[in-house]
Formats: C-alpha cells, structure tokens, sequence
C-alpha cells in the first residue's frame, strides 16, 4: 500500500507561525479535555438546563475566558494574521463541539459588529461581557438579512416588522420581539440589535443597530428553544417593552444602517464557516478512525475499495472548504471593500461540506451511526443545524448571487 503520511491538525496549510501554532495546541486542548467530554452532556439535557444556573455550560464559558481569544486584543495585529488566528481557534472549537463553540464564539458579536460600526467605545463596554446578537423575528427570518430588498419577489414586501427602535433626543426607545432563534439570548448579558426604525409619523425602514444592556428595565427573555442540532448553544426569544438605551450604544442609525449590515454579513459568514469545517474534520476523523478499527466481511473497514473512496471524498471536501473559507477571510481583511459573494460562498461551501461529510461518515458507521452512544448522530444532527444557521443556504445564495449582477451590462 502507498506510504501514509500524516497531516498536521489544519491539514494540508502551510505551516503555521510560532504564535498560530500556540493558539491552535492552546484551543485544542481544551477542545479535548473539556469540549468532548461536555457537548453529548448537554446534547441530552431538556432545553431549559443548558444554560440553567447549574449547568456545566457555565464552567465551560468560563474556562474559554481564559484561552486569551480576546477580539479587541486581536486588532492590534495586521489583518491577515487577526483572522488567521481566529479561523485557527474557530475550527479547532467546533472540531471539539459545535454546540459550544458557538455558544463561545457569539460572545465576541457584540464586540465584533462595535468595531465594524467604528465605536470604539461601545467595543470596550462589550469586551468580557456574555454576549448575542439579535436579528430575526417571528415574522422574519431570513429576510432581515436583506437590508436592500433585493430578494424580495416581485410585487411583494417584507411586512409589518415584529422589533422597532425609535431615535428620540439623546435615547434609543426598542419595541418588540425577536425571535427564538437569538443565539445566546439566555446567557448575553449584552446584546447586539438589529431591528428596523420607526420614524416621527410611524413609519418604519431597516434599520438601527444598538447595543442593549439585558438587564435594563423593559427586557425580558422567553423560554429557550428546544431545537434539533447544537444543542449546547442556547437560543431563545427577546422581548422589548420601551427599552430605552443611551445614544452612545447606538452603532448605526437608518442612514448607515445597511452598510453596517453588509459588512456585519461579510464577517459573520466566514466565521460560521470555520465552525462548519471544524464539524466536517470531526466527522471525517471519527470516520477515518472507525474505519481502522471496525470489521466486515474479515477485513478492516478500511481495505475495503469503496470505503477508501468515500474516505478520500470526505477529505477532499474538509481541506477544500477550509481553503475557500480562510481565503475569503483574508481576502475580507486585507481588500478596500468585504466581499459578500465570497461571504455567502464560504458560508454556503463548507456548511454544505460539513453536512455531506457527516452523512457520508454516519453510514459508513452502520447502524452505529444512528445509536446515540456513537458520535455520528449528534455530529449529522448538528451539521444539519448549519444549513440554517445564520442565514439560510438558499437566502444567501440567492444573496450573493445578486452580487454578481453587473447592472452596466444590462
């Protein structure tokens, strides 16, 4: 048989720098010693338990504190190497648990969307603070990420918005709800808002975006989401009854608001992305190793043509997901202007990837993919959680499609 040449943990990269190979054995870790054994504990757990006073969540938020992923700290390197680091750290968090990492990773919005805003001071007012970000509504899903409208079918409108802000002297007066689908809601102690704007005569238009304390009078929380996949990042509804925030937490009014959204879609994408390639290289090496260990037909499941095929399939899709998603990142962070095709590309590639990988390694476990005391059930569960998450596959498709209408030609 052909020499077996194993690959480092980022596969087939370029070597990793001394500061990017202390950051990925850092976050790896702690993938191993406190993700694994965590996420099918939570997995099990009722909907409410998970970020119940008791939960274990709360040691594990905690000790990811500590793993020094600060994103303000971060800026202070050239762009290149800031979201080299991250998508490091990134897939080695969802290579431990999906679920967590996301439930990690949504702390650094409020943060993030502040820097992309330009308030440096509502950045510092987030940074170390629990944090979500809160965008759908029960009547809007998808479309709120369609700042423009260009999605909307022909002769109709979005409707009635279920969340508005209005702008009165130095306040931001919020109403409403957003939908279960807030990730973080029942932990954030901050929560980064994007609703749409009512004007003097009622009227309303995308948009403001605000950072909103949760513990101010007016805000209240619904039951979290009991949901199909990553469990362990607990969702749930915010309510809004005259919320009001200081002006200063506003990060964009109706006439910056859908810049601010494009680029708020151009950096949450990719990041959704790294998660995705961290769950397709967990299934693939789950699989890869099954394979060694099991036997059919008097032979490891590995001598077996076809499984070598679909092993080789799985690879393939990791390595060429995780290459589209970090050269769209650092594309988005070095060019004059973020990219939201190359976006939505890396989103829509390697949660796509990270769902047939998982298929793919759940059968070639057999009927032990389907039992919940083998991994492969909770890891299709989650990687089918993707395809939604943070935007419909088929929304942003059609989203980054648009983008590469030339309206010169036409």
């Amino acid at each position: 048989m052909a020499d077996y040449v194993e690959l480092p943990l980022s596969g087939v990269e370029p070597p990793l720098s001394e500061m990017e190979s202390a950051v990925q054995d850092n976050v790896h870790r702690y993938a191993v010693e406190v993700m694994r054994p965590l996420g099918p504990v939570l997995d099990k757990l009722p909907a409410e338990a998970v970020p119940a006073a008791d939960s274990p969540i709360w040691g594990a938020l905690a000790k990811a504190a500590d793993l020094g992923l600060s994103i303000l700290d971060m800026m202070e390197l050239p762009p290149a190497e800031r979201v080299k680091l991250l998508a490091i750290a990134t897939e080695e968090l969802a290579w431990g648990d999906g679920g967590i990492a996301g439930a990690i990773l949504v702390n650094n919005f409020p943060v993030m969307y502040s820097l992309l805003a330009g308030n440096m001071d509502m950045a510092r007012f987030c940074e170390g603070k629990l944090g979500c970000w809160g965008i759908t509504e029960p009547d809007h899903g998808s479309d709120m990420l369609d700042a423009t409208g260009v999605l909307a079918a022909t002769g109709g409108n979005y409707g009635k918005p279920n969340c508005t802000a209005r702008i009165v002297g130095d306040k931001v007066i919020i109403n409403g709800q957003k939908a279960a689908w807030v990730s973080g809601a029942m932990t954030a102690q901050v929560c980064a808002l994007f609703c749409h704007y009512q004007d003097e005569k009622g009227g309303v238009r995308p948009g403001v975006a605000v950072i909103v304390p949760l513990d101010l009078p007016g805000v209240s929380r619904g039951k979290p989401l009991d949901k199909l996949g990553l469990r362990g990042l607990n969702q749930g509804e915010l309510y809004f009854d005259n919320v009001e925030v200081s002006i200063a937490h506003l990060l964009a009014g109706p006439d910056h608001y859908e810049e601010l959204a494009y680029h708020m879609l151009c950096e949450a994408n990719p990041h959704v992305a790294c998660v995705a390639v961290g769950l397709a290289r967990a299934a693939f090496e789950y699989a890869w190793e099954y394979a060694h260990r099991r036997k059919q037909g008097g032979l490891p499941l590995i001598r077996h043509q076809h499984v070598r095929f679909r092993l080789f399939e799985m690879f393939r899709k990791v390595e060429a997901a995780r290459a589209l998603t970090r050269r769209v990142m650092e594309y988005n962070a070095t060019a004059k202007r973020p990219s939201m095709l190359a976006s939505t590309s890396a989103k829509v590639t390697a949660t796509q990837a990270a769902f047939e990988v998982a298929s793919d390694a759940l059968q070639m476990f057999g009927g032990n993919g389907v039992s919940r005391e083998y991994p492969m059930e909770k890891l299709f569960r989650d990687a089918r959680a993707m395809l939604i998450a943070d935007g419909n596959n088929e929304i942003l498709a059609m989203k980054g499609g648009s983008d590469l209408v030339n309206p010169d030609w036409l």
